[in-house]
């Protein structure tokens, strides 16, 4: 094409109604945005998926829809996005068990770091060590001396093979040379009942289930993992001031793009992911329900990438020296 043809195709592509334009001339978004959570409705990381939905349609004028496709530990919802077009119009919310964990657990068609454009971390929750109400111990120091004392005999409640409850089971044996057996169930609300009732001894769980049957005194709750307490239950210490410092192991979640994403488009969406996060009203729902917004620098595309890749670090070896394989 010439130079005088070229000019003449550009300005009939200018004269074109807004309609007619190739469509990557569009202002983005021009149409809803589906966020995939891989998990069936109704559990922490959906509800408040859906509480940030709301806010992120007033910011960025279009339809913001929450999608659960559950199946195969999370595996299908994050397959789909994986193949969707990279637009930003299908968005996976992933977390630590669909992005992180399932890599080592599973055979996969994508993968799970490569395959995908970070978005922003958008929260997380540490886990809780619990206990039922008859542990003798009063403190964490006492559970590792009283597990150690009596090895191979406590059992610890898990919801399913390679969850992060069996996860953190194993961390927590091969970091204090305990040892104890793994009891699965297939969700949590069997294992707490049984826990509750004395029937195991232990489990690691997230604060929401957890800190209702604390309260009631159904269960024992030695300590945070994290290094800070809880804001929902400041009268647990972090595992750092019960004696098992950096013992740090929380359920996150983020959002992410399928890899090919437009640059700009991920800055949109993670300026309107951020500015729902930190506005108060949403911050106070958020800490409601036993969760934290992370710090501004941690909230970024970049920071989350680094996050995304020092958690598979972390944990692709301990996952793979058990041996845990994927039901």
């Amino acid at each position: 094409m010439n130079r005088r043809t070229f000019l003449r195709f550009s300005a009939s592509v200018a004269a074109l109604p807004a309609a007619r334009r190739p469509a990557q001339a569009q202002a983005y978004p021009s149409h809803a945005i589906t966020l995939v959570v891989p998990t069936a409705a109704g559990g922490a990381m959906d509800s408040v998926t859906r509480i940030i939905a709301e806010r992120m349609r007033v910011l960025l004028g279009r339809a913001v829809v929450v999608e659960n496709i559950s199946g195969a530990n999370g595996n299908i919802g994050v397959g789909r996005v994986a193949r969707a077009a990279p637009d930003g119009y299908t968005l996976i919310v992933g977390n630590w068990n669909s992005q992180v964990a399932n890599g080592a657990l599973y055979t996969l068609q994508y993968d799970v770091l490569k395959d995908f454009e970070p978005i922003s971390l958008i929260a997380s929750f540490p886990q809780l060590i619990i206990a039922r109400p008859s542990m003798p111990a009063d403190d964490l120091a006492g559970l590792i001396a009283w597990l150690k004392a009596n090895p191979g005999k406590a059992s610890l409640g898990i919801p399913g093979v390679g969850s992060i409850a069996h996860v953190s089971g194993v961390f927590f044996q091969s970091t204090t040379g305990v040892h104890f057996q793994f009891v699965p169930y297939r969700g949590t609300p069997a294992a707490m009942e049984d826990l509750a009732a004395g029937r195991i001894d232990m489990m690691f769980d997230a604060p929401a289930p957890s800190l209702p049957q604390v309260s009631a005194g159904r269960i024992k709750a030695y300590a945070v993992m994290a290094g800070n307490r809880l804001a929902a239950a400041p009268e647990i210490p972090t595992v750092d001031e019960a004696g098992l410092p950096g013992f740090y192991f929380s359920l996150w979640f983020g959002l992410w793009a399928p890899k090919g994403t437009p640059q700009d488009v991920i800055a949109r969406l993670n300026d309107a992911v951020v500015s729902t996060v930190t506005e108060p009203s949403m911050r106070q729902k958020i800490a409601e329900r036993g969760m934290e917004i992370p710090p501004r620098a941690q909230q970024t595309p970049e920071a989350l990438g680094a996050f995304h890749r020092a958690e598979i670090e972390k944990w692709w070896p301990i996952i793979k020296a058990a041996g845990i394989k994927g039901d």
